[in-house]
Parts: structure tokens; sequence; C-alpha cells
């Protein structure tokens, strides 16, 4: 598998000169489902806000980022807008605030469409119609018409996902993305990202605190702590034989860790 994102080297720092990132590097081939994880403060957030160039005011990023043959460290913001949406997408853990209140979901979902697909009128209903009926929401014409807060939180992960899908990205970022949902609605929406990233033989570049839920839905995984990589490895392998000390603490609290390796996950 070609390599489609590259990290090399990649440290975050404050303006006071504080490293909440340090040498950081890792690789996710075309196709592949790599896992970040870490406890609240590890630094891979901050990580999945680099790699698409949206690093919050204040913080700066050095070493290589390089997407999709795009080095994306000290691109320009016009550069970045051709990548987003297209080279890689994001969904976030709390769609209620990443979704537009005052915007019709239709709407929203059609924006990319437009702006990266150039489609427009019936052919544009069309593919917003279908983007909602990918990611299984019935009544998606309701859906459509709707505002954010009409619909429960499992509706709006799921627009949200729809809108990153939406433009064929060739990596999915997915960070915390059920975090947010009861544990019904999670592994539903667990089932539904591991579902459509095989269909599409995307990547996936997956964040969460949750081992079982990484162990879930990716291939490989990445041990954050303190802003530095502590392990990594196959999934399996990490999970049924972790070498350092806080990797075996994150396998020991992991919930129904067993229950998510017998139920399709990567082996």
């Amino acid at each position: 598998m070609s390599e489609l994102l590259s990290v090399r080297d990649l440290t975050i720092r404050t303006s006071e000169g504080r490293a909440l990132v340090s040498d950081l590097g890792f690789t996710v081939a075309r196709g592949e489902r790599l896992g970040l994880i870490g406890e609240s403060g590890s630094g891979k957030s901050l990580t999945t806000l680099a790699v698409l160039g949206l690093l919050p005011r204040g913080l700066t990023a050095t070493g290589s980022v390089e997407l999709d043959g795009t080095q994306i460290v000290g691109a320009s913001e016009k550069r970045l807008v051709g990548v987003r949406g297209s080279s890689a997408a994001v969904v976030f853990q709390e769609p209620l605030t990443a979704l537009d209140p005052l915007m019709r979901v239709g709407r929203q979902i059609a924006e990319p469409l437009r702006r990266r697909r150039g489609l427009k009128g019936a052919e544009l209903r069309r593919a917003v119609t279908a983007a909602l009926e990918q990611v299984r929401l019935p009544e998606s014409a309701r859906i459509a018409r709707a505002f954010p807060h009409e619909i429960s939180g499992g509706q709006r992960q799921r627009v949200a996902l729809a809108m990153a899908l939406a433009c064929d990205p060739a990596l999915l970022i997915a960070d915390e993305p059920t975090t947010a949902l009861d544990v019904t609605v999670q592994s539903e929406m667990l089932d539904l990202i591991d579902a459509l990233v095989r269909e599409r033989d995307m990547a996936v570049l997956f964040v969460s605190h949750d081992l079982a839920v990484v162990a879930r839905v990716t291939d490989r995984v990445l041990v954050m702590k303190d802003g530095r990589a502590v392990e990594s490895g196959d999934v399996g392998d990490v999970v049924r034989a972790p070498r350092e000390a806080y990797t075996k603490t994150l396998v020991n609290s992991a919930r129904r860790l067993e229950s998510a390796l017998d139920l399709g996950g990567p082996r």
C-alpha cells in the first residue's frame, strides 16, 4: 500500500514555547486504519488538528506532515482549503457544535458538494439525499429540511459523517466520534464507520481514549502519553501483549474489550 499520510518529527508548541506534542512520527497507508489512543491531554486531538492545518491560534507546528503529497506544516490557507474535504475530512466528538445551528441539514451537506464537485440543481439534491441514505438515516427528506437541534444526537453524528464523506476523501479523521453517544448508538455508529470505510477502501485516523473502541475499528494503534508516542503496533498484538506500563493500564481499563475483538475487530 502506498503512503497517504506521513508525520515526521511533529512538535506542537504554545506561544510561550511549551511543547504539547514532541517529535511525533507515524504513517498511514492508503486504505489503512490507525488508532491514536491516550488519555485527555495526551496530544492526540492536537495531532489530528495539525494534520489538517487547523491548530488553534497561539499554537505552532514544526516538523513534517505530508498528506496526499501536500506538505501541511507551513502551507498557506488557500492550499489547505484545497486539501480539506478532498484529501482528508474530519468527524468531531460533538456534532451539535460542529454543525451550523442556523443552517438546515441538507444545505450543510450540499455546501461541500457544490464547492468541491460543482453540483447544482436536481443533481445536487439527489447527491444530498444519497449522502443521508448512505449513513442509514431514514426519512432523509425530513432530516434534510431539519435544523441540527431538531434531530437526535445520533442522527446529528450521522449527518456529520455524511458531510465528511460527501466528497470521497482519501482519509477520514474521526476524533472521539462516539464519546457523546449512549452505548447502543455508539455501537451502531462504530459499525457504520467500519462498514463505510471498508466499502470505500478509505484510510482512517481514529482518535479515542477507549482502547476497546479503537480495537474494534482499526488495524494498528499508536499510544500517546504527554505528547509523545510510547508504543505502537498491530492492534491485536498491543491489546494482547502490551509492552509499556501505560499501555497495560489502558488495556486493563478498557471496557468491553473482548466483545469488541470478537465482533469483527481487526486481528
